[in-house]
């Protein structure tokens, strides 16, 4: 199994650190055959814009799209999950359209606005997932097909899975905590 993380831009080096420790073989993902033979593919935190610029110049936009519709597991992390939506609140970037959901940039505020929650995830056995919020994006519509499986207290979504994709607000890649990480590799065939 290879699990490949996009790494054009944002915290990739942190889910490639965790992937490691759970001794799973992995992939950075810069140019569209980066994509052959990878099982799974995480698009990481970081810039939205930048990311979605950088996909266009490096010609992964359609690639990526065409790795989802044939069924392969991608799991979007904070500016990864606004990547995956179908649309967003804001008029940029443009997102990849691959997830039924609506998603708002920044929802929590700057920088100054991030925080920390533990929250508890259906699809993960045990203790709530202790969650970091950086600059996160919500979700302000969550369509048919689409299962919240996570949520702040308040009742506030902040995890999705629709068929083989996932989605957090939050980056599981920045705790001790592998579990999420081992849910999305046991999506993968």
């Amino acid at each position: 199994m290879i699990i490949g993380v996009m790494a054009v831009q944002g915290d990739f080096s942190e889910h490639l650190a965790t992937l490691k420790t759970l001794n799973v073989q992995t992939q950075e993902v810069r140019l569209p055959k980066d994509l052959e033979g990878v099982d799974g593919l995480i698009i990481p935190g970081g810039e939205s814009t930048t990311l979605r610029k950088l996909f266009d110049i490096y010609k992964l936009t359609d690639p990526i799209k065409r790795y989802a519709q044939s069924g392969n597991p991608i799991w979007g992390t904070c500016a990864g999950m606004i990547m995956m939506a179908q649309t967003l609140t804001d008029d940029r970037p443009e997102p990849l359209n691959l997830m039924n959901v609506t998603v708002k940039r920044n929802a929590y505020g700057r920088q100054l606005n991030s925080f920390e929650a533990d929250i508890p995830v259906s699809v993960i056995k045990g203790n709530p997932i202790h969650a970091i919020f950086i600059r996160a994006p919500s979700f302000t519509y969550i369509g048919e097909n689409v299962e919240v499986i996570g949520k702040l207290n308040d009742g506030t979504p902040v995890a999705v899975k629709q068929d083989n994709m996932l989605a957090t607000a939050f980056h599981p890649e920045l705790t001790n905590d592998v579990r999420f990480h081992k849910f999305f590799i046991s999506l993968i065939k």
